[in-house]
């Protein structure tokens, strides 16, 4: 399996005068799965969008296999790194088949021709995302989650050694958000493609990721396996939420159960009085 390594190094990004990233550091772990998750306005879509090349920093680099990501060319870019941002839009009355297939744009040359080779990375993508029977369909009128899946098939019909998405299952319910991420994981999993999401429910973060980035004020507090720095200091830091971190059932992974000031046990309340200073 091959290895693409993407690394930022002393990145600084912002927008007008607001600086958000400053001087950050991430090493992204080849052929894994890896889930940024914080507060709001932390700087994670931030991050995802200077990787992608979307946002140029003010300082430092992006690389990918050790080339800044800005003295490649753009067809070259997006044909080894690809993104799906967090609220994408389709041309009015675009197909499901025609959207998945701007996702080989980027393996045509100018004068390019449609070849088989294209049509076989369409038909893998809405097969796996199982939205084949959707194909003819306007994307308008398809619900939330077939959307979703539509775009992460436009992606996949890409074909890129690294998928940046962020937050991908916002606005779906919890099965879409399961469907998703499971369809994410399989794609690791059978072609061994870097997957790098920002996600907002942080016990689906530590059940699908293998390595966790959790951020504070535009850096990372902690980053590892889950089992490592999913711990109730982390989410009282990143989150500012007092919480009980115990062992999820269905997937062994560690599990956070925030706690407020109400509907809670007479032993929770007592064990969180006992422990004030």
């Amino acid at each position: 399996m091959i290895r693409h390594s993407l690394v930022a190094t002393t990145l600084s990004a912002g927008y007008g005068q607001s600086l958000i990233l400053d001087g950050l550091e991430l090493t992204v772990p080849p052929n894994r799965i890896t889930a940024i998750v914080g507060a709001n306005a932390c700087g994670k879509s931030t991050l995802l969008r200077v990787l992608s090349r979307l946002i140029k920093p003010r300082g430092g680099q992006v690389l990918l296999d050790g080339t800044s990501i800005h003295r490649l060319p753009t067809r070259e870019l997006a044909r080894r790194l690809g993104l799906l941002p967090q609220a994408p839009v389709a041309p009015e009355g675009i197909t499901v088949a025609d959207l998945v297939g701007r996702g080989r744009h980027p393996h045509h040359s100018l004068f390019g021709r449609w070849t088989q080779a294209d049509d076989e990375a369409v038909a893998d993508a809405l097969n796996a995302t199982r939205t084949a029977d959707l194909a003819d369909r306007p994307i308008d009128e398809l619900s939330g989650g077939q959307r979703q899946r539509v775009w992460i098939a436009m992606a996949l019909a890409q074909q890129t050694e690294i998928l940046l998405l962020d937050e991908p299952t916002t606005f779906l319910d919890i099965s879409h958000q399961i469907d998703v991420l499971d369809l994410l994981t399989d794609l690791n999993a059978v072609r061994g493609t870097t997957i790098v999401m920002v996600l907002h429910d942080l016990n689906l973060a530590a059940r699908y990721a293998d390595h966790l980035v959790a951020m504070v004020d535009g850096a990372p507090y902690a980053e590892g396996a889950p089992e490592a720095i999913l711990t109730q200091a982390m989410v009282k830091r990143v989150f500012g939420l007092e919480s009980r971190i115990v062992s999820d059932p269905t997937s062994g992974r560690p599990m956070m159960l925030p706690i407020g000031r109400h509907r809670m046990t007479t032993s929770t309340a007592n064990r969180d009085e006992d422990a004030k200073p």
